[in-house]
């Protein structure tokens, strides 16, 4: 069985949430210099694969891998429906927020129907100014959106927030929150269906984690 991991900072606060569930991937697992992708634990029958955040889903769904956990965030962006989020983790707490540049925040649209929106979320960002009456157009970018206004690319941005640190440094201001964000326990529907045993046994130690940590 494969568990998908997320690179980047979820990684370290899944930490103490693995090793309740008793699960020990190989030393080097957590070294995000390790050229590794797919690390052994101490169960033999489960091996861990360490991939972008967004990719964790993709894995899943198509079931190179049976469990995995990834944001909420790209739950509502792909929206697969091979995918089962049966656990909230409770951890990598951001959301999903549209911001702009300071000085045009608040600033009245009016009947403006189209929006330029710099994101990595098209379907969300499409999603959420339809339910205004807009259309976005949106400017995938991967990374820096926040310089997408300055440099006249788009009028707002829809990206994951946390501190709000960085919107600062780069004249932008939250407007709205479109979601608020945990990382969630996945499966993949057929493994669910084939090996129900043992998905069901995977998703009971996770479950049993989270309750030994709230209980704390």
């Amino acid at each position: 069985m494969i568990l998908a991991l997320p690179k980047g900072r979820i990684l370290s606060e899944l930490g103490p949430v693995l090793a309740r569930a008793g699960v020990v991937p190989a030393a080097d697992y957590a070294d995000e210099d390790s050229r590794r992708l797919r690390f052994e634990t101490n169960h033999p029958g489960l091996d861990v694969v360490r991939v972008r955040p967004f990719d964790v889903a993709t894995f899943v769904a198509h079931g190179a891998a049976q469990i995995g956990v990834c944001g909420a965030d790209v739950l509502m962006e792909f929206d697969y429906d091979q995918i089962y989020a049966p656990l909230d983790l409770g951890i990598g707490r951001c959301r999903v927020s549209v911001a702009e540049p300071v000085g045009l925040a608040g600033q009245d649209l009016g009947a403006a129907s189209r929006i330029t929106v710099a994101t990595k979320y098209p379907s969300i960002a499409q999603r959420h100014f339809a339910r205004k009456g807009m259309q976005a157009e949106v400017v995938h970018l991967n990374g820096a959106m926040e310089l997408a206004p300055s440099l006249g690319l788009a009028r707002v941005i829809v990206d994951l927030v946390q501190t709000g640190s960085t919107l600062k440094a780069n004249g932008l201001v939250e407007t709205e929150v479109i979601a608020q964000v945990t990382s969630r326990l996945i499966v993949n529907r057929t493994a669910l269906k084939t090996r129900p045993e043992a998905i069901a046994a995977w998703i009971g130690r996770f479950r049993a984690a989270l309750a030994e940590r709230d209980a704390r």
